[in-house]
């Protein structure tokens, strides 16, 4: 990545911190989107606010950054079908850890959760694996 600023990724880093602090202080919730997105879409219950609400909030803030500083663009050069896979692949792993890495990895760690450590520490080799596969096996350039 050619315009990695430090410093946008401490106000990253510190914005995802003060809300995942802020929803477990307020709300007694642990800020993984997936149960959220869970939550909201397959079990529906009496406390669905909440959950749309911090959900609409990413997008949000997502879009004000892409209007506000530059706009990253997708994944340019690499195939959407292997794009589309690795979203899938994602979603399935997901579900298999109880939880993405927001709620592991942020989250858990910082309540010193031995199963989110594992997790986190599962998404990261396979992760490492995967980027080693696509770019020295595939032959397909970041």
């Amino acid at each position: 990545m050619t315009t990695f600023t430090p410093l946008h990724a401490l106000l990253g880093g510190l914005l995802i911190g003060m809300a995942a602090t802020l929803l477990l202080w307020l709300n007694g919730r642990i800020a993984g989107v997936t149960g959220m997105l869970v939550g909201l879409l397959v079990q529906p219950s009496a406390s669905q606010a909440w959950r749309l609400l911090f959900l609409l909030g990413l997008v949000a803030g997502t879009a004000a950054y892409s209007l506000w500083g530059e706009a990253t663009p997708v994944r340019q050069g690499f195939p959407v079908p292997l794009l589309v896979l690795g979203g899938l692949l994602t979603g399935y792993g997901t579900a298999q850890a109880n939880g993405c890495t927001s709620g592991h990895g942020v989250c858990g760690l910082a309540r010193f959760s031995v199963r989110s450590l594992v997790a986190t520490a599962t998404f990261l080799a396979v992760a490492l694996c995967t980027t080693w596969l696509v770019r020295h096996v595939g032959g397909i350039a970041a």
